[in-house]
């Protein structure tokens, strides 16, 4: 029997309904389960006492002197690390925007490098260069490592391709007649930018700073090597709370206000972001870079590259030179001896079991990420559905010590009893990757011309098929460089994998940070060998995922 058009309209309408439910489903319960109840779970046993909750404790740990003096901290040098990574790097923004010279992939590939090391590597290269022994030691007695200035420094070196990325791709897309019409009114250089240019720029510029403060907010793995016993963020402080001192009770009230902050920046950020799609006229990015004229651009684009060869890559290199001290690779060598002290293992299995652990969360991440990527682009997209969106992005704002120690609290009853699996490390790794997952692929789907869906659908192909034979065929090189940052992100994971990483099974960033919290140089050589190889496995990625990224834009692979 034919059916009407509208019996076809409604089983349409139900497969559709289906099909969104079942996209959304593992994202919202993978989330709930490793994310929304681990962290609920530590903030229930910092705040209950005896099944009755105590919110009075919020107050007793906040009328504390030296919670207070952290908050102020962790506030005050994230403002001072924004300002001076905007400072800093909005040159290296407009050069990168309006400048077309030779070796300008390779420089970008090189500026974004920190941003993907993990913090812990940041924080060692630092360590390298101004701690005790550094280089400034060694050449003019200056040490920086007890002082808030290698944390700031550290700060806008791995927050630099942020500004350069964030602000550089929009000022690239500016129509600049608009700037050289003020001028030819009449207008001065500062004045036409001022009121022409900056304005345009402002959402770009208010979205880089907010993810910059952010970052430096929630910072751990610089503050942990470089702040030593003196400064203390959010972070550093819940981790000493909860692994030094064992105080649920503060680490718990410490987390609901690194939550609420977190949660107000990330408000900000999609106002900030929506204001930015939605209120500018851009033109084709390849026609506004020229080729620099005249003393001044020059000079520009020379500081631009000192900067760049100052704060980015000496802080690597020295690193590298501190690695190989050591006649005849002598702190790599040792990498492969177990001292059956703060390892069970050989440091240098480390490796492995970082790059098993990067695959398995990658794998995960891509999963899970992609099915909550495809179900926001969807038109038919529910109110709870796009209210998800904004909750994937949590995960890199709220403390991974807390998710990491709420895995050990929550996770261990059956079903989900997961404290003896090699899972629980991937799966903590894949919460940080997921929303780089998405945030990859999600304007490449909003891309894809919705009536090609609808005319497959209206064919009778399945929901499935529909993404097999429309989408992924146009979003498979983002499917790449999504996996691409999942699993840089996941290699590098320190926070929450401190905690649940087995001493049998260390993973890179743990097996450095042990290494240098033993005294010694032969541990000190140590970690500068594994960061150093950390760093290289984090460089091969990003060259990979820059090389598909120039591929998608020549239509050449």
């Amino acid at each position: 029997m034919d059916l009407t058009r509208t019996e076809v309209a409604v089983r349409r309408d139900r497969r559709g309904s289906a099909a969104r439910f079942g996209l959304i489903a593992l994202p919202v319960a993978f989330f709930a389960a490793f994310f929304a109840y681990p962290v609920a779970a530590i903030v229930a046993r910092g705040l209950k006492v005896d099944g009755v909750w105590r919110f009075g404790r919020i107050g007793e740990v906040l009328a504390q002197s030296d919670v207070r003096h952290v908050l102020w901290f962790t506030t005050w040098q994230a403002f001072v690390s924004t300002a001076l990574t905007l400072l800093i790097a909005l040159p290296g923004a407009y050069v990168f925007a309006r400048f077309d010279f030779r070796g300008k992939q390779v420089l970008r590939a090189v500026v974004t490098v920190p941003f993907v090391l993990p913090t812990v590597v940041v924080g060692t290269a630092f360590l390298a260069l101004v701690g005790r022994g550094g280089l400034l030691d060694e050449l003019w007695g200056v040490r920086l490592d007890t002082t808030v200035w290698a944390i700031l420094l550290a700060h806008v070196f791995f927050n630099y391709a942020v500004v350069v990325r964030t602000v550089g791709g929009l000022w690239a897309q500016l129509d600049p007649r608009q700037e050289e019409a003020a001028r030819m009114l009449g207008a001065s250089p500062w004045k036409a930018w001022r009121q022409v240019t900056l304005p345009a720029l402002g959402p770009a510029v208010a979205a880089a700073a907010l993810m910059v403060f952010l970052f430096t907010f929630t910072s751990f793995g610089v503050v942990q090597i470089l702040g030593g016993p003196t400064f203390s963020t959010l972070e550093v402080e819940i981790y000493r709370q909860t692994s030094e001192i064992f105080d649920l009770s503060t680490a718990a009230v410490l987390t609901l206000i690194q939550f609420v902050a977190v949660g107000a920046i990330l408000a900000l950020h999609a106002w900030t972001v929506r204001r930015r799609e939605t209120a500018l006229r851009l033109v084709d990015a390849s026609v506004t870079a020229r080729r620099p004229c005249g003393a001044g651009q020059w000079a520009l684009l020379g500081g631009v590259l000192g900067t760049v060869v100052v704060l980015l890559l000496l802080p690597l290199a020295v690193l590298v030179q501190r690695s190989l001290d050591a006649p005849g690779f002598g702190y790599y060598r040792a990498l492969t001896r177990s001292d059956g002290g703060i390892f069970l293992v050989a440091p240098i299995e480390a490796i492995g079991n970082s790059l098993e652990y990067a695959v398995a969360a990658t794998v995960i991440a891509v999963v899970i990420g992609g099915l909550a990527a495809v179900a926001l682009t969807r038109r038919d997209a529910g109110r709870f559905v796009r209210g998800f969106d904004a909750l994937l992005m949590l995960p890199l704002g709220v403390s991974a010590v807390t998710v990491g120690f709420g895995f050990l609290i929550a996770l261990d009853e059956p079903p989900l009893d997961l404290r003896s699996s090699w899972i629980l490390v991937p799966l903590a790794q894949a919460l940080v990757g997921v929303p780089f997952v998405v945030r990859t692929m999600l304007p490449v789907l909003r891309a894809v011309d919705a009536r090609l869906r609808e005319a497959a659908s209206v064919l009778g192909a399945s929901p499935w098929r529909v993404w097999r034979e429309v989408d992924l065929p146009m979003v498979r090189r983002a499917l790449l460089i999504a996996a691409g940052f999942a699993f840089a992100v996941s290699l590098g994971e320190f926070g929450a994998t401190v905690f649940i990483a087995r001493p049998d099974n260390p993973t890179l960033p743990v097996a450095v940070a042990r290494l240098l919290g033993r005294p010694g140089d032969l541990n000190y050589g140590q970690a500068m060998a594994l960061s150093t190889i950390l760093m290289v496995v984090c460089a091969v990625a990003l060259l990979v995922l820059e090389r598909l990224r120039t591929a998608d834009r020549t239509g050449e692979f």
